[in-house]
């Protein structure tokens, strides 16, 4: 149990084959509880002090940190190298990256490689497969953390090399204080809110609850036939996460920089990442066509 089985359609940061991906405990974190449940408790108070032009910058912040962050930056380049682009454009999208307020670029990649290592495996605790009902996986995922007996190796040093990288990882959170000054001073409480507050909880509590339907229900297009835990699209999050909801294609594909596979599939990620390449700042961008056929894909 643990083998990593190395595909040209995936990026494996985990070595291991003493690790086990089923056994382990959740335990309560104090750092993630206080920092998602303080942004959720602020973002109560924010109805009471709305107006236009906050309504209007939450969801410019909201859509650019997701788009250029938390898609692009972080998912589609520094987890996957799905694509290549210049060394301070990258630093760039992985800020905007940061700014989202879910994790610093190290914690990101290795949290995602945990749970993509484990969900290829015949089985895995459900902390990483997201099979149990929405409100204890609400409180797991925003609140807690896993510890597993025999931990894998993940090496990140492919992102950690860069020290703008180790310095973003080190002050993630802190990153929110300029932003939260800016705001405040331009457009006082109302600006603050909903600029930090309600912006950090939309964008963790949509991802928890994006994720936890992507592994539970939805359309299928595709079966990845030795993983223990399949992918399901999620068509009405298609718009709001960027393309990231067509999570069944990502499973079947993750290595492509496109996700939205199917004719009428809204993917605006890619689409950025189209306009990059023609101001000749993306190149090397993998899609199904430049990575091959996948062995052990059926289509459903």
């Amino acid at each position: 149990m643990g083998i990593v089985h190395h595909d040209p359609h995936a990026v494996h940061r985990v070595h291991g084959e003493w690790a086990d991906p089923l056994a382990g405990l959740v335990r309560w974190s104090a750092a993630n509880s206080l920092w998602n449940g303080g942004m959720m408790a602020a973002a109560v108070a924010a109805p009471f002090h709305v107006t236009p032009g906050a309504l209007i910058l939450c969801g410019v912040l909201t859509a650019g940190g997701l788009l250029l962050g938390h898609s692009v930056g972080y998912h589609r380049l520094m987890i996957h190298r799905s694509f290549a682009c210049p060394r301070w454009l990258e630093r760039l999208l992985a800020w905007c990256g940061a700014l989202v307020g879910m994790a610093g670029p190290l914690g990101i990649v290795r949290q995602h490689d945990l749970r993509d290592w484990a969900q290829r495996e015949a089985q895995c605790h459900p902390y990483l497969s997201q099979h149990v009902p929405w409100w204890r996986d609400a409180w797991w995922q925003l609140h807690c953390r896993l510890e597993l007996e025999r931990p894998p190796l993940i090496d990140v040093g492919d992102v950690a090399v860069d020290p703008f990288h180790r310095w973003l990882e080190a002050t993630w959170r802190w990153q929110q204080l300029p932003l939260a000054a800016l705001l405040f001073g331009i457009g006082g409480l109302p600006w603050l809110l909903w600029g930090v507050a309600v912006r950090i909880t939309l964008s963790a509590t949509g991802h928890w609850l994006v994720g936890w339907f992507a592994h539970n229900r939805g359309p299928q297009h595709w079966l990845v036939d030795a993983s223990g835990v399949q992918a399901f699209d999620v068509p009405w999050a298609a718009i709001p996460t960027m393309g990231e909801a067509w999570h069944n294609n990502h499973h079947a594909y993750p290595g492509s920089a496109r996700i939205g596979l199917e004719p009428g599939q809204s993917d605006i990620g890619f689409g950025f990442i189209q306009l990059l390449a023609r101001a000749g700042l993306a190149w090397n961008i993998q899609t199904p066509e430049t990575l091959g056929v996948r062995p052990g894909l059926s289509a459903v």
